[in-house]
């Protein structure tokens, strides 16, 4: 299960999981380009489930996750990727309204999802790997708008619980540090805020922006049997943002 699948991270992950051997149900709100994914997927051979929907909506979750278990029969991994954000304005300027869908999408969305996928998981004997998407906002301020730092930080609080509450049911649950990457919420987000790439990527060691595929490769590793012994960590796919 992909969420924020339309674009970006999430499409990129789509592609780099079917070439790994999984089947992926992916959501998102944009129920076009998902359409065009699956496609894409199952032109290749591969198997795609589309269910769209906002991970803000606890029906739209749990229909993801009933979809994944209809058509795969379980639920083996799922990646929370699905998030919202913008730069630009401080805090006394941020609307509440922008304040309360950030922490929205990119909290109670991640809450969503773990509560509905990790009921599934409890059920299976295989239990199951779930990552969560973070940011160096999440360890950092940024210059991201401060909702944004503060929920990403929520993210890293509910990765390390789920991953110590369901650890001993063969559940692993853990978050990436993602830097600056070359999605369309980052292009966005600079031409409102009149700033360039250079500005975003000046403190990572490689000073370059991510493709899409390289945030997707370290979510695919970590949701593999490959990381069976990780679980509750903070991995940074940052360029090095985090190191210095």
């Amino acid at each position: 299960m992909i969420t924020g699948a339309s674009s970006g991270i999430g499409a990129a992950a789509a592609r780099c999981f079917v070439e790994e051997g999984a089947s992926v149900v992916l959501m998102a709100r944009r129920e076009e380009r998902l359409r065009l994914l699956a496609g894409e997927i199952e032109e290749a051979g591969g198997r795609a489930a589309v269910v769209t929907g906002d991970v803000t909506d606890q029906a739209d979750v749990e229909r993801a996750v009933e979809v994944a278990l209809a058509e795969f029969g379980t639920l083996d991994a799922a990646f929370n990727n699905a998030g919202q954000g913008t730069l630009g304005c401080r805090l006394h300027e941020t609307e509440q309204a922008v304040f309360d869908r950030i922490m929205d999408v990119n909290v109670r969305g991640v809450w969503n999802c773990l509560r509905a996928q990790i009921r599934t998981m409890l059920t299976q004997d295989t239990g199951g790997a779930i990552v969560n998407t973070s940011s160096t906002a999440g360890l950092f301020a940024t210059g991201a708008i401060a909702p944004y730092v503060a929920a990403k930080h929520a993210v890293l609080g509910l990765t390390k619980t789920a991953a110590a509450e369901y650890g001993d049911h063969g559940i692993r649950v853990n978050a990436l540090v993602v830097g600056a990457t070359r999605t369309d919420m980052l292009a966005t987000a600079l031409e409102a805020a009149g700033r360039r790439e250079l500005d975003v990527v000046a403190r990572a060691i490689q000073r370059r922006l991510a493709d899409p595929v390289e945030v997707a490769r370290a979510a695919a590793w970590l949701c593999s049997d490959q990381a069976s012994f990780v679980t509750g960590g903070v991995v940074p796919v940052d360029g090095g943002y985090s190191a210095v």
